[in-house]
Parts: C-alpha cells; structure tokens; sequence
C-alpha cells in the first residue's frame, strides 16, 4: 500500500514537472514573438528615419498602409536605387522578414510572426508622428487590445468558428515623431 501512493504521489510530482515545462516552452514562444515583433518595429522606423523625403510611400500617402503578409512583388534594390524605390524595398524587406522568410525548414516559414498584420500611419509625408503597429496570432486567449486596430476584424486572431474576435490578437504599437529632412 505504501509502494502504491509513494508511486501516486510521485506520478503526481511528475505530471506537475510536465505542465509545467509546457508553460514555460509557451511563455518562451510568445516572448520570442513579441522581441521579433519590437526588432521589426525598430527596423522599420529607423529606414523610415533614413529616408525622410519618402514618408508618403510608407504611409501610403497618408491613407495608411497595411501590410497582411501577402506576398508584395518588387525589384531588387540590393545595388543602388532611387529613395521611391528604396522605401518600397524597405516595405517588402518588413514583409518578409516578418512572414519569416529568411528562415525555412522543409521549405516551410519557421522565422517571423504567426500571421503578422504590420499597419503604418500618419501624415503624408513631412514632420509629424507616424505610428507603427504589428499584431501577430498569440497562442492563448486573451482580452482583445484595443490599443490600436491593426489587423482587427480580419479574422486571422478568431477562435475556431469565429465565435471569439480577436482574442488571440497580440499587439506592439511604436508611435515615433519624424522629422522630415530638407
């Protein structure tokens, strides 16, 4: 009887070490995506810093421009290219680098975001604040933040059947004033 609930007891201890290590692989999964997700913002705002005059294009003239992870089309501009041209290359590099591109397994996608949502707004061009957010799918369910609507409404951060919007929405919103150059 003894041996019975030293195994029980033990079993116990056991199964508490298990849940345990699953809770920390998934802490550890969502930090992970929340440093990519702030390295992407700071990416961003400091090629929008370096390319002032074009300010419009990355806002899309003021209108804000959502990028959703599909795939944008362009030319390289690895070798020198025009400021119009080099902040669309800086978009399609956010997009890819956040879709996790320059990671594959099995020709898979295995760096970036889960189901990145990247939203850029303000002034259409010139001096002002431009606000950068990037939602990504979390692994549980959480309150939705309402903080900023980027990717909100879309459908990829629904549970199964869309009985819950958004509620694996997770968020990190940079708003940053840029001063255009003369």
């Amino acid at each position: 009887m003894e041996v019975l609930v030293s195994v029980f007891v033990l079993s116990i201890g056991v199964l508490g070490v298990a849940g345990l290590q699953v809770t920390a692989k998934r802490s550890n999964f969502e930090a992970t995506q929340r440093a990519t997700a702030a390295a992407l913002v700071q990416d961003i705002v400091e090629r929008m810093r370096s390319n002032s005059e074009q300010l419009g294009i990355y806002t899309d003239a003021g209108a804000g421009r959502t990028i959703d992870g599909a795939s944008m089309s362009l030319t390289d501009c690895s070798t020198d290219c025009g400021p119009d041209i080099l902040a669309q290359y800086d978009l399609y590099e956010l997009e890819q680098a956040a879709n996790g591109v320059a990671e594959q397994v099995a020709g898979n996608n295995v760096g970036g975001l889960t189901l990145p949502t990247t939203c850029i707004t303000g002034p259409d061009g010139g001096s002002g604040i431009y606000s950068v957010a990037i939602a990504w799918r979390g692994m549980t369910k959480l309150s939705d933040p309402a903080t900023d609507a980027c990717g909100s409404g879309s459908g990829k951060y629904d549970t199964v059947g869309a009985t819950e919007t958004d509620v694996y929405r997770r968020i990190l919103v940079m708003q940053v004033y840029i001063s255009e150059t003369s």
